[in-house]
């Protein structure tokens, strides 16, 4: 089954509308899904490096870079020397959530599920965002600050070094376990090649303003609007 329930809205394999109620957790992915910016893009902007980072972001979200963690690790060795003041900058003057993001958030805490914030961004950015909409949990990726600059390298944490796709699914399949739900009652919400193992393991999975590989893949495509327009088909 795929058909549009309204211009610019797509949902396959279901008959809408679900309940919101129905599911205990959402996860969304954070740079061109929650906000309307990819941070590492605007961080090199600063650093006159916007467009050789830039494609090779754009490449990586189409999939055609296979290998995730290698893309970010080409992409932050470029933003080497930045200034570390340079975040706040991005986060201050061009972080803006996308339409709908507030209310979908609101309206799913409200419902009772729970809400995990993960990205193949940065800690810098997630920390933040989490703490505006108030994110139950986030993994992401930390930059190394050397002398009040960014040393071109990431952070090794307990888990890895890089949130990749991998490392999104297994993250939402945690947290699931944490929850003692089924992933069967969660929702994921991506927009590029590195989300597809978390909605393939959810119950639910959204592409919002998507790559053409993600969009394929989803039960619900948002191609027009914001993201609160799932909740026409998944509703309060």
């Amino acid at each position: 089954m795929s058909d549009a329930v309204a211009p610019g809205l797509v949902v396959r394999g279901f008959a809408p509308p679900l309940r919101l109620a129905d599911f205990r957790l959402i996860a969304f992915d954070m740079d061109s899904t929650l906000i309307a910016i990819e941070c590492v893009d605007e961080i090199a902007d600063v650093a006159g490096k916007k467009a050789e980072v830039a494609a090779i972001t754009e490449a990586a979200m189409r999939g055609e870079i296979a290998d995730y963690k290698e893309s970010l690790r080409r992409r932050v060795a470029l933003l080497k020397g930045v200034p570390a003041a340079a975040l706040q900058r991005v986060y201050d003057e061009r972080l803006r959530f996308n339409p709908g993001a507030e209310r979908l958030v609101a309206a799913c805490k409200a419902s009772g599920l729970k809400t995990l914030l993960v990205s193949g961004g940065f800690t810098f950015f997630t920390d933040r965002v989490r703490d505006r909409l108030g994110f139950d949990f986030t993994r992401s990726n930390v930059l190394e600050i050397a002398d009040g600059a960014l040393t071109g390298r990431l952070v090794y944490q307990s888990w890895g070094d890089i949130c990749d796709g991998a490392e999104k699914r297994k993250m939402l399949l945690v947290t699931c376990a944490a929850l003692a739900i089924s992933p069967s009652r969660s929702i994921a919400v991506g927009d590029g090649a590195n989300d597809l193992p978390m909605m393939a393991a959810a119950g639910l999975s959204v592409a919002y303003h998507a790559k053409p590989k993600v969009r394929e893949a989803a039960m619900v495509a948002i191609d027009d609007g914001g993201l609160d327009r799932l909740l026409e088909v998944v509703t309060p």
